[in-house]
C-alpha cells in the first residue's frame, strides 16, 4: 500500500514539475527523495512515508515554481486526502514543504520540524551542493538572466526575502546561500554529507577564478 502511494505521489510530482526549467524539476525533487531516504537508514528512521512524500512534493506550491500558490496548496491536500492520508500526516506534510527553504529562514529563523522535516530539509540542501549543486546553480542564473559572475559585485547578506529573490551573480550565490548551508544541517549524516560536497565546490571556484583571472 505504501508503495502505491508513493508511486502515485511521485508521478503527481512529474506532472507539476515536469516542464520546470528552473533547476527544480522532477528529477531534483526525486534526487532529494533518495538522498532523505538514505538519511532516514543512517539516521535509524525505519517510516519513510512521511519522508519520500515531503520529498516529492516540497516543490509543488513553491513561489518560485507556481503561478497561483493557493489553488496549488488546495490540489494538493486534495490529492492527499484521495491516497486516504489522515488530516494529522497532512498537516506534517505542509508543515514540512513550507518551512524547509533557505528563503524562510532569512526572515523567520530555522524552523522547529519533526525528525522527518529534518531530513527532507537536509536533502534538499544536499542537492543545492556538490557537482550537481554547481550546475543548478548555474543553469538558475540563466532562467532569472543573472550575470555569471562580476567582480564588481561582491556578495550580499539578506534580511529578507524579497531581497533574496533579488538578481545578484551565480558565483556570489556560492557565497550568499550554498556555503551557509552546511552549518545548517540538522543530521549528522546530512553534516558529513553537505561538506564533502561543499569542498568539491570551493576547489571548483579556485579553479574558476584562476581561469577567469588569466583574461
Amino acid at each position: 500500500m505504501q508503495n502505491n502511494k508513493i508511486e502515485a505521489i511521485r508521478n503527481y510530482a512529474k506532472e507539476k514539475l515536469g516542464d520546470d526549467r528552473s533547476g527544480h524539476d522532477f528529477y531534483h525533487v526525486e534526487r532529494v527523495a533518495k538522498i532523505a531516504v538514505k538519511l532516514a537508514e543512517q539516521e535509524g528512521v525505519s517510516d519513510t512515508l512521511i519522508i519520500e512524500t515531503a520529498s516529492y512534493l516540497h516543490d509543488v506550491i513553491d513561489d518560485k515554481i507556481v503561478a497561483d500558490v493557493d489553488t496549488e496548496k488546495e490540489s494538493l491536500k486534495k490529492f492527499l486526502k484521495e491516497l486516504d492520508f489522515s488530516a494529522d500526516n497532512i498537516q506534517e506534510v505542509f508543515e514540512i514543504i513550507e518551512n524547509i527553504s533557505f528563503s524562510q529562514e532569512i526572515e523567520k529563523g530555522k524552523a522547529d520540524l519533526t525528525i522527518a522535516g529534518q531530513i527532507v530539509q537536509d536533502a534538499d540542501r544536499i542537492d543545492a551542493l556538490g557537482a550537481i549543486g554547481i550546475l543548478r546553480t548555474a543553469y538558475y542564473g540563466g532562467h532569472t538572466q543573472s550575470p555569471l559572475y562580476d567582480p564588481n559585485i561582491q556578495p550580499q547578506e539578506f534580511k529578507s526575502k524579497q531581497d533574496y529573490r533579488k538578481k545578484s551573480t551565480v558565483i556570489n550565490h556560492f557565497y550568499e546561500k550554498l556555503f551557509k548551508l552546511p552549518a545548517t544541517m540538522n543530521t549528522q549524516a546530512g553534516k558529513l554529507e553537505a561538506q564533502r560536497r561543499k569542498a568539491f565546490m570551493e576547489n571548483f571556484l579556485e579553479t574558476f577564478y584562476a581561469e577567469w583571472n588569466l583574461s
